[in-house]
């Protein structure tokens, strides 16, 4: 018999709740697994979430959780550094397992928790804390743990995925798909976690620990939002045989781990171009396995709280212990620097619609030894200036910053250069 806690009664408590309470006996039949809700705590009890808890569950004093010598899992669900973090600190030192879908605290203060379930033998779990209702930990710490893993990226934030979705689909820039998420309930209203890339790195932080055995990177990850993807860019991706997707990228070259979260151009036939809407997906390359996808619902009540579950039947099972120890080992891998990553770039100029001008870029990209693959060049502006679209064969990053800073100071080009990252071709 396991007795759970769950400190937070938001959305992912009450989807939690509900399947513990909905399919106690199904979980028990399937598992062996008796599990019982003993206690929720929330600083509002009051309110009607639709689900019928049984009497002398509610409580707003955490202590009825974190001091229950009866429960033996923790289950926080508040989100946040504080108080999170001492709660669970506080529930390891009381001898309780912990399970928590708090990728920001884990991601920033996890070397100093998982070094507390160590010591006191207990399970952190966070299946949960990544891609919502896909077992990916589950799978990377088990069902592929016989393999090297080459690569992992993958669409993990279901927010940007929505709005880059509704750019796609139905042209729409980026402040109006913005509004539309916002209004379904898709994104904050501070989104800036989402559409910034934070939320995408705190999740890569996590993967990338448990793949290759390094610290938790979180603060070495090179993040960029899709704040400034247009649907001028959208359109010409399109034209080009891409779509853009928010990826985040962890790819081991050497003895260097690639950690990176961006917008990037993705081949349109490829699987990852097809995940739509608030979907997640997660490509994982094995030395054994080789290619394998993961697809699903990467947040929500249910999807979420099936991860959390998905956890406490283990803890409930016998087969709970996860060891991050190794976290603090670097297993000789260093985090490579974004400026020596090698990828195809696509490049929008602003270009005056003047003669020579692609000669003249095209000059300073070769002189940086980048070289072009394909143009396009739209209608006539004479006297102003036009979009130039250039998608480049392989190169370094460090080669195409001193290529987008020479080009932007030519007289023929009147704004800012854009350019994407492209995956997926070379």
């Amino acid at each position: 018999m396991m007795n759970v806690g769950i400190i937070g009664f938001g959305t992912v408590g009450f989807g939690t709740a509900k399947i513990l309470l909905d399919n106690n006996d199904l979980i028990k039949s399937r598992t062996g697994a008796e599990i019982t809700l003993k206690k929720i705590a929330d600083l509002d009890i009051k309110r009607d979430r639709g689900i019928v808890i049984p009497s002398g569950v509610l409580t707003t004093n955490v202590d009825d959780i974190l001091e229950n010598p009866d429960i033996d899992i923790v289950v926080e669900l508040i989100g946040g550094i504080h108080p999170a973090k001492e709660f669970i600190l506080k529930a390891l030192k009381n001898g309780k397992h912990v399970v928590t879908a708090n990728k920001a605290l884990l991601a920033i203060e996890g070397q100093e928790l998982f070094e507390a379930a160590g010591k006191a033998n207990k399970t952190l779990g966070f299946e949960a804390a990544v891609a919502g209702g896909i077992p990916i930990i589950k799978t990377l710490r088990e069902g592929l743990a016989s393999n090297h893993y080459l690569s992992i990226y993958g669409i993990i934030n279901g927010t940007s995925n929505y709005i880059l979705t509704m750019m796609t689909d139905e042209g729409k820039d980026f402040k109006d798909a913005l509004a539309d998420a916002q209004r379904l309930g898709y994104a904050e209203a501070d989104p800036t976690f989402d559409i910034e890339g934070i939320d995408t790195a705190h999740k890569l932080t996590l993967i990338a620990s448990l793949c290759y055995g390094i610290p938790l990177s979180f603060k070495k990850i090179y993040v960029e939002g899709i704040t400034k993807i247009t649907a001028l860019d959208i359109s010409y991706a399109t034209d080009l045989g891409y779509k853009i997707k928010l990826l985040a990228i962890a790819r081991k070259v050497g003895n260097e781990i690639e950690l990176r979260a961006h917008p990037t151009m993705v081949p349109i036939d490829h699987l990852i171009s097809n995940v739509n809407g608030v979907f997640n997906a997660i490509r994982v390359v094995g030395d054994a396995v080789g290619e394998t996808m993961y697809y699903g619902r990467g947040a929500g009540d249910m999807p979420t709280g099936s991860a959390v579950v998905s956890d406490i039947i283990d803890i409930a099972t016998g087969k709970g212990f996860i060891s991050f120890n190794n976290i603090s080992v670097n297993n000789g891998y260093n985090i490579r620097d974004i400026n020596d990553i090698e990828s195809m770039y696509y490049f929008r100029f602003t270009a005056k619609d003047h003669p020579g001008v692609l000669s003249k870029i095209a000059g300073v990209l070769g002189q940086n030894g980048i070289s072009i693959e394909a143009v396009i060049q739209k209608g006539r502006k004479a006297g102003g200036s036009v979009p130039l679209v250039v998608l480049t064969h392989s190169a370094r990053e460090r080669d195409v910053i001193k290529a987008v800073n020479e080009i932007d100071k030519l007289d023929v080009v009147s704004n800012k250069t854009m350019f994407i990252r492209v995956e997926g071709q070379e």
